[in-house]
């Protein structure tokens, strides 16, 4: 007999409050990228994943939805924290996001 696995629900939000995307999964904060907003860019200084949440591909699942926000408004990044310039080397349809 094998038991079925249900995918977690996962979710990323903007929160302005705290300066930052958050990701959760099932309604647990699981993680962040930090973002500082200017005139012109947007800085994405830090990423972090809760070591609960290790090994599922979340920082990658993170960085991309917060890109995707980010470009949809319009805007461009400094892209400062490792998983986010690692993510746009291996992703290069994101490189016109960077100033």
């Amino acid at each position: 007999m094998s038991e079925s696995v249900t995918p977690a629900d996962i979710t990323v939000v903007r929160n302005e409050d705290a300066g930052r995307y958050e990701i959760h999964v099932d309604g647990e904060l699981a993680g962040f990228t930090v973002i500082e907003v200017g005139a012109e860019v947007t800085v994405l200084p830090h990423t972090e994943i809760d070591e609960k949440f290790g090994g599922r591909g979340l920082g990658t699942t993170l960085v991309r939805l917060a890109l995707d926000d980010i470009r949809a408004r319009g805007d461009r990044i400094v892209p400062v924290c490792p998983l986010v310039k690692r993510f746009i080397e291996k992703n290069p349809d994101y490189a016109d996001l960077v100033a």
